[in-house]
């Protein structure tokens, strides 16, 4: 059979196609990740610890991954409007969210919530770990946890401690407290730190939970009392101060972190390349040094064991939770 100019033309067509394909662009879908700037949701307000760490860790990875990140600060309800919004993007890489403990506390306090806090993400790392502070009044009847914990149990319900709110990292902190040592301890809550703190100051209140790096200045100024830290060992931001397990609390420990997931569903490759970068930055020694002179410990944990260990708060803190009967409006 005769082949004519235009069947031959249109044989070769798919070669052509074939041999300059290559030149056109590719899909979006099909560029290599990450091909334009990441959204990172931050669902706390600017300058506080879970806004730092987002910032801190995107800067320190848009370099290496090629593309910048942008940061949107959407706070409310306890961290889930922002949560929210991660939970619902599209599973591609290009939205994360930097959540601290409350995102392990809310599934036990809320009474419905918006999405599951496990199967709604995937976990990437858990960048710090800031364990808390116990301080007391200037003029608290006691200098350290065994003298507090002695008075506590002898005058039952008289002792009060404040939080930022109701369900708060403070308040959980010491319910838990309160159910390792046998002692009932009154909850004052408050719209914020700050206003705790002044109170504590002032000797309204006599205790409260912190972070290092909120009560250090006024420990120094000695306008209030240190008297341990909840974390495994002591910290290097404050070395001289005793864990609250050496003062007598076995396995204590309780502090808020700061960790990134992505939607669910979201591609093994790029949550590892997001982990991978993570951890490097985290263990460089200028990022490493910044969160200790915050009082903050370095983690850069990989998916798998930020995942154990979002569970275990989880556990943990549904236990607090239920066996303190604690409720959101109490």
């Amino acid at each position: 059979m005769t082949m004519t100019r235009r069947t031959f033309s249109a044989a070769l067509l798919p070669t052509a196609l074939g041999l300059y394909g290559g030149l056109r662009p590719a899909p979006a879908s099909a560029q290599a990740w990450p091909s334009k700037p990441i959204r990172m949701i931050v669902p706390y307000t600017p300058g506080g610890y879970t806004d730092n760490m987002a910032r801190m860790l995107g800067e320190a990875i848009a370099k290496p991954l090629g593309q910048p990140f942008v940061y949107e600060n959407k706070p409310g309800a306890n961290s889930l409007i922002g949560a929210s919004l991660a939970a619902q993007a599209p599973a591609d890489g290009y939205t994360l969210v930097t959540v601290i403990a409350a995102h392990s506390v809310n599934p036990s306090l809320q009474e419905k919530m918006p999405f599951d806090a496990v199967k709604s993400f995937t976990p990437i790392t858990l960048i710090s770990i800031g364990p808390l502070i116990l301080v007391a009044a200037p003029n608290a009847p006691f200098s350290n946890v065994k003298e507090m914990i002695a008075y506590a149990k002898a005058n039952p319900g008289k002792v009060s401690y404040g939080s930022s709110g109701q369900g708060a990292a403070a308040h959980l902190a010491m319910e838990y407290f309160n159910l390792q040592t046998g002692t009932k301890m009154t909850h004052v809550p408050y719209k914020g730190t700050a206003p705790a703190l002044t109170d504590l100051m002032g000797g309204q209140i006599q205790l409260l939970f912190d972070t290092v790096s909120s009560m250090a200045p006024h420990v120094a100024a000695q306008k209030i009392k240190a008297l341990g830290i909840a974390s495994a060992q002591r910290m290097k931001s404050v070395p001289d101060l005793p864990t609250l397990i050496e003062a007598g609390v076995p396995g204590f420990e309780a502090a808020t972190w700061a960790m990134v997931l992505a939607p669910a569903g979201t591609p093994a490759s790029i949550v590892d390349r997001i982990a991978s970068e993570s951890a490097r930055a985290v263990a460089a020694p200028a990022f490493s040094k910044r969160l200790d002179d915050m009082g903050l410990i370095p983690v850069g944990s990989n998916p798998a064991e930020a995942a154990k260990f979002l569970d275990d708060e989880i556990a943990k803190w549904s236990r607090v939770v239920r066996e303190a009967n604690v409720k959101l409006g109490q």
